[in-house]
């Protein structure tokens, strides 16, 4: 079930100060959410005297729930007087709460924050998204944005191996003899990352002919892209495709598995936020949404284990990148699931 969190900003104005403190500790000189030099009180007057963010915001999120409660805390920490209701659930489950929202004559979100830009683009296409600029929109480079929707941070589509087995330096060595029957990939119809790489491959060059050669050397299809991690640590796959935050979580804990970025490059997929067209408090929208493109939020998702949208905020794996033409697989997409089932089976 999603799960529905609710925010005080002035009864937890601490809480917020620990939260932050807790999930930003990777990241050096970071200062605590709050302190701008003046007394602890000084934030809320601000606010108040100018009329600043307050009230209650309603995020519906797909992104991972430390993530968000990060980068709440971190806007608290500047904004105690906004109230904060988070529903975060998986895209199946978000998607069904809109749609009933919808049926019920409007939708309660002031602000989407979504995994994959496939999801996003669906509520543009019905104009459910407000039209505006963010203070610091060219920090998001132009094919991670629209003009109603902007990246956050990045999920990077990796191979992962098991210790004992010998590296893949492609990803076309994941259709290599060496690992016949060996190799696990997530579902495109289930996980949108798995998707976008569905659609990088169909663009590449061969349409799925990748996928096909993967399918005649054996592989596997799990669900998920952390059910490859935990294939790959348990033995039973050699080598997969799935998402670097899970992969290097799983390795840095200890699980006898290594992260390959491979040639061409990781496969990138956007994580968008938007304003909903008709959100009951727009001002406090378009400044949270203004926030998590700042320094101070991108580093507290860089603390979680997801790449920055921002190229100034420290990241430590400097990997070459590829992505799909979002607008063209989004035309696409019932053509290519039904071309992978076609493959790999329901």
């Amino acid at each position: 079930m999603g799960r529905r969190r609710r925010v005080r900003g002035r009864g937890l104005w601490a809480l917020g100060v620990v939260l932050l403190l807790a999930v930003a500790c990777g990241a050096a000189g970071e200062p605590q959410a709050g302190q701008t030099g003046t007394d602890a009180a000084s934030p809320r007057q601000t606010d108040e005297a100018a009329g600043g963010p307050s009230g209650t915001l309603r995020v519906y999120s797909t992104v991972t729930q430390e993530t968000v409660d990060a980068v709440v805390a971190a806007y608290q920490g500047q904004h105690p007087d906004v109230e904060f209701e988070v529903f975060r659930a998986p895209t199946g489950e978000l998607n069904a709460r809109v749609a009933a929202e919808r049926r019920e004559g409007e939708i309660r979100a002031d602000v989407l924050w979504l995994t994959d830009p496939l999801s996003m683009r669906q509520y543009e296409a019905e104009a459910l998204l407000r039209a505006w600029t963010p203070a610091e929109v060219d920090v998001v480079p132009p094919e991670y944005r629209t003009g109603v929707s902007w990246g956050t941070r990045l999920l990077n589509m990796v191979i992962v191996h098991g210790t004992e087995v010998p590296a893949p330096s492609s990803w076309e060595d994941l259709a290599d003899p060496a690992y016949a029957d060996g190799v696990a990939i997530p579902d495109p119809g289930f996980a949108g990352s798995a998707f976008g790489a569905l659609g990088y491959f169909a663009e590449a060059g061969d349409g799925l002919d990748f996928y096909r050669r993967l399918a005649d050397n054996g592989a596997v299809q799990v669900q998920a892209p952390g059910d490859v991690v935990t294939g790959v640590a348990e033995g039973r796959f050699l080598a997969g495709m799935t998402l670097d935050q899970a992969a290097r979580q799983a390795a840095e804990a200890g699980s006898p598995i290594e992260v390959v970025a491979p040639e061409p490059g990781v496969i990138a997929i956007y994580s968008p936020i938007a304003v909903l067209d008709g959100s009951a408090n727009t001002p406090t929208a378009e400044s949270f949404v203004d926030f998590v493109l700042t320094s101070e939020a991108q580093e507290a998702i860089a603390a979680t284990g997801w790449q920055p949208i921002r190229s100034d905020v420290q990241w430590p794996h400097d990997e070459a990148a590829v992505s799909p033409d979002w607008s063209a697989i989004y035309e696409r997409q019932t053509e290519l699931l039904e071309e992978y089932r076609a493959i790999f089976g329901g």
